[in-house]
């Protein structure tokens, strides 16, 4: 193991005791874009084994390619893991911290064991299990950053599959966010099925406009 794993690792053993044994790392993806659902995961990892897996981080300090290759060790090696998403009609309709929120709640519930704790990325979820929110989680807690990476290589998958439906706005390269091509599409094109109204409409009025064309 090496050393920055070991510290992360260390930072979950630290919360083991008689009463807990499973500990869920919960992190999300997606809150900042345009586009698209928000994703979240829930996973219990064995960290007191051999099992464990360097190179586990924060998943926006990895490479695409270190993402993908670690997402499947992660998801071989897991106790379990839940992934789930809201999309951008019910995070127009709660709003984004609410479907984040709704998000990691439903992956927490569903994973098939019942995790002891949760860690969190600091944020509070509304679940019957004790829970640690921690700042910088996903680069803190070896689980949370396991999380934070199946989380993100879902959701770039998923962005990519959008981008061959709706070629105009450039997901492959943007996974949703506002870059400046995107905008500008946004304000020629009008919005495609998976945009965030809420989120479009703070750009100008043109942006929010109806589609110019069928999808």
């Amino acid at each position: 193991m090496d050393e920055k794993t070991r510290e992360k690792v260390n930072f979950d053993r630290g919360f083991l005791s008689e009463k807990v044994k499973y500990i869920a790392g919960v992190d999300e993806v997606g809150r900042g874009p345009l586009a698209g659902p928000v994703v979240c995961c829930a996973v219990i990892m064995p960290i007191f084994s051999d099992e464990t897996i360097d190179g586990v981080d924060d998943s926006k300090k990895l490479s695409a390619k270190k993402r993908e290759f670690l997402a499947e060790e992660i998801k071989k090696k897991a106790v379990c893991y839940k992934i789930c998403r809201v999309e951008n009609d019910e995070i127009d309709r709660i709003n984004i911290l609410e479907a984040t929120k709704k998000c990691m709640k439903a992956c927490v519930e569903g994973l098939e064991v019942k995790p002891d704790l949760v860690i969190t990325d600091a944020l509070e979820i509304d679940v019957s299990v004790p829970q640690k929110d921690v700042i910088k989680g996903d680069a803190t807690s070896y689980t949370v950053g396991a999380a934070s990476i199946v989380a993100k290589v879902y959701r770039d998958k998923l962005m990519d599959e959008y981008d061959l439906i709706y070629p105009a706005y450039g997901f492959k390269k943007n996974k949703g966010y506002g870059t400046k091509a995107h905008i500008e599409a946004l304000t020629e094109r009008g919005y495609c099925p998976i945009h965030r109204k809420t989120f479009i409409k703070n750009f100008s009025a043109s942006a929010a406009k109806e589609p110019l064309a069928d999808f």
